[in-house]
C-alpha cells in the first residue's frame, strides 16, 4: 500500500492543477454559453478540434521518449529533444501564419485568419514548453509545475470574463453606459468568439516566464543518430496519440457534415454542433482523474521496468482508479438536473444533455485503457498502441457514419462508447499475452454494471423540485458508497475495526 499511497499523493498533487483547470473551464462554458448562441461557437469547437490534433504533431511523441531515455542521461536527451521541438514548432507555426488566409478559407471561415495566427502562436508555445514541463514531472518539481498551470488557468479565465462579460456587455449597452464609447473602441464585434483564442494566447504566454530557467538551461544540440533512435521510439506513440485524439474529436468534425438537414427542428447543423460541443464538456469531469493520474503514473511505471511487483501494483492501482471513475460517473449523472442549470446558461443547450451519461462511460473506459496500456510501453512494443488506437478510430468513424443520420449527436456518443470499450477490451487481451497482470475483472464489471443500473433507474424518475431531487440523489450516492466500503472492507478498513464489528468481517 505504500507504493499506492505514494502514487496517490503524486496524482493528487498534479490533480490540483488539472482539477482546478478543468473546473474553471466549466466556468468558461458558463461564460461562453451566456455570451454566444450555439451557431457562433461552432467555429471555436471546430478549430480547437484541429488544434488538439496539431498539438500532437508539434511534439511528435517526444515527451514519452524523454521519460523513457532520461534515465540514461537526462540532460543529454533534454538538450537533443528540446532543440528538435524548438526547430520543428517554429517551422510549423511559420507555415500556418504565412498561409493563414488560404487555410482558414479552406476550412470554411474566410476573413478569420487572425484566429489561425493566434492559434499558430498558441501551438508554438505549447510545444516548446512541453518538454520543460515533462522535465519538471521527472524531477518531481510538482510545486513549480502546479504553480505555472494554475496561474495560466486563472489568467485565461480572467481574460474571458474581461472580454466577454465586461467589455462585450458594456459595448452592447447592457450596463455602465458611461463607459460604452470606451468599450466600443476596445471591443470588436467582428472578432466575437475569437476573443476566446486571444485570451488563450495571452494566458499561455505566461508559461514562457515560469519556465524561463528550463527554456534557457539547455544546449542546442542536433544529433542525427540519437534523433533517429528517439523518433523510432516516439513515432508509434505519436501515431497512437494522434489516432486517439482523432477518436475523441472525429464526432465533432463529422457531425455538421453528416447530420441530415432539418434533423433537429428549427436547428441548423452549426447550432447542433454548438449544442453537442458544449454539452460534451460536462463529460470532461471523467478526464480529471484520468489526466491527473497519467501525469504521475507514466513516469512512475516507466521507471520500474525491473520491479517484479509491478504487475500486482498495476492491478491494484487500476482497481482503485476504476472505483474513483465510477464515483465521478455517478456523481455527475445524479446531479445533471442542477449542473445543466449552472453551466449551460441558455436552455437551448439543454437539448443535448442526454448524451452526458454515455460520454462519461466512454471516457471511463478510455481512462482504463490509458491505465492498462502501460504494458506495451514497458515492453517497448509501442506499435501495439498504434494498432489498437487505429482500430478504435476506425470503429468511431464507421459508427458515426452509420448512427449520425439516424440518431444525431446521440449517435456520436454511442459510437464513441463502442470505440472506447473495444480499445480497452483489445488492450487487455493483448496485454495478458505479453505482460500478464492479475486485474480484478469481476470487481470491475460488478461496479460498472451496478452503477449503470443505478443511473438508468434514476433517469426514469424525474423531480421538478430541486429541493427533492438533490437530497434524493445524495442519499443514493451515500448508499452506493457504503456498499463499496463493505465490499472493499478488507482493504480500506483496519483489521481491529473489522474484528470489532461482525458484519464487516
Amino acid at each position: 500500500m505504500s507504493v499506492l499511497k505514494k502514487l496517490a499523493s503524486e496524482t493528487a498533487s498534479y490533480g490540483v492543477s488539472t482539477i482546478l483547470g478543468r473546473s474553471l473551464n466549466f466556468l468558461l462554458v458558463f461564460i461562453h454559453t451566456a455570451a454566444f448562441m450555439p451557431g457562433e461557437l461552432g467555429v471555436n469547437i471546430k478549430l480547437y478540434s484541429y488544434v488538439a490534433v496539431a498539438n500532437i504533431i508539434y511534439t511528435y511523441g517526444m515527451e514519452t521518449a524523454f521519460f523513457r531515455f532520461a534515465a540514461d542521461d537526462k540532460m543529454k536527451y533534454y538538450n537533443i529533444i528540446q532543440s528538435a521541438v524548438l526547430v520543428s514548432s517554429g517551422f510549423f507555426s511559420l507555415i500556418l501564419i504565412v498561409f493563414s488566409k488560404s487555410i482558414i478559407a479552406y476550412l470554411g471561415y474566410p476573413g478569420k485568419e487572425s484566429f489561425l495566427i493566434w492559434l499558430a502562436l498558441i501551438l508554438a508555445i505549447d510545444a516548446i514548453t512541453a518538454i520543460p514541463f515533462a522535465r519538471l514531472r521527472l524531477e518531481k518539481q510538482t510545486k513549480k509545475f502546479v504553480k505555472a498551470k494554475i496561474i495560466n488557468i486563472l489568467i485565461n479565465v480572467f481574460l474571458n470574463v474581461f472580454f466577454l462579460l465586461i467589455l462585450k456587455k458594456i459595448a452592447e449597452g447592457d450596463y455602465l453606459n458611461s463607459l460604452e464609447p470606451l468599450a466600443k473602441a476596445l471591443y470588436n464585434p467582428k472578432v466575437g468568439a475569437g476573443y476566446i483564442f486571444l485570451a488563450n494566447l495571452l494566458a499561455n504566454a505566461t508559461f514562457l516566464y515560469f519556465l524561463r530557467k528550463e527554456l534557457f538551461d539547455f544546449t542546442f544540440t542536433i544529433d542525427k543518430d540519437e534523433l533517429k533512435k528517439l523518433f523510432n521510439y516516439a513515432y508509434p506513440v505519436m501515431l497512437m496519440v494522434l489516432a486517439s485524439t482523432f477518436n475523441l474529436l472525429f464526432d465533432r468534425l463529422l457531425l455538421e457534415r453528416l447530420l441530415p438537414e432539418g434533423f433537429y427542428p428549427e436547428r441548423t447543423s452549426a447550432e447542433a454542433l454548438g449544442i453537442y460541443g458544449n454539452v460534451y464538456k460536462l463529460s470532461i469531469f471523467m478526464s480529471l482523474a484520468t489526466q491527473a493520474f497519467r501525469y504521475a503514473a507514466e513516469p512512475f511505471f516507466l521507471s520500474k521496468t525491473d520491479d517484479k511487483n509491478s504487475p500486482e501494483t498495476l492491478a491494484n492501482v487500476t482497481k482503485w482508479f476504476l472505483i474513483t471513475c465510477i464515483f465521478i460517473w455517478l456523481g455527475v449523472c445524479l446531479n445533471l438536473d442542477w449542473l445543466k442549470m449552472l453551466f449551460l446558461r441558455r436552455k437551448i443547450y439543454w437539448e443535448g444533455i442526454a448524451v452526458v451519461p454515455i460520454l462519461l462511460l466512454a471516457n471511463l473506459f478510455l481512462g482504463v485503457y490509458y491505465n492498462i496500456s502501460v504494458w506495451f510501453k514497458l515492453n517497448k512494443k509501442t506499435y501495439f498502441g498504434t494498432i489498437i488506437t487505429l482500430i478504435g478510430l476506425a470503429i468511431t468513424i464507421l459508427f458515426n457514419i452509420i448512427l449520425i443520420p439516424h440518431f444525431g449527436y446521440l449517435g456520436c456518443a454511442i459510437a464513441f462508447l463502442i470505440s472506447c470499450f473495444s480499445m480497452t477490451a483489445l488492450c487487455y487481451l493483448l496485454g495478458q499475452r505479453y505482460y500478464p497482470v492479475p486485474y480484478h475483472i469481476n470487481s470491475a464489471l460488478g461496479y460498472i454494471i451496478s452503477a449503470g443500473l443505478l443511473i438508468y433507474s434514476v433517469m426514469q424518475i424525474q423531480f421538478d423540485n430541486l429541493w427533492l431531487s438533490i437530497p434524493y440523489h445524495i442519499l443514493l450516492l451515500v448508499l452506493y458508497t457504503l456498499g463499496v466500503v463493505i465490499v472493499e472492507r478488507k482493504t480500506i478498513i483496519p483489521l481491529r475495526i473489522r474484528d470489532k464489528y461482525a458484519f464487516l468481517k
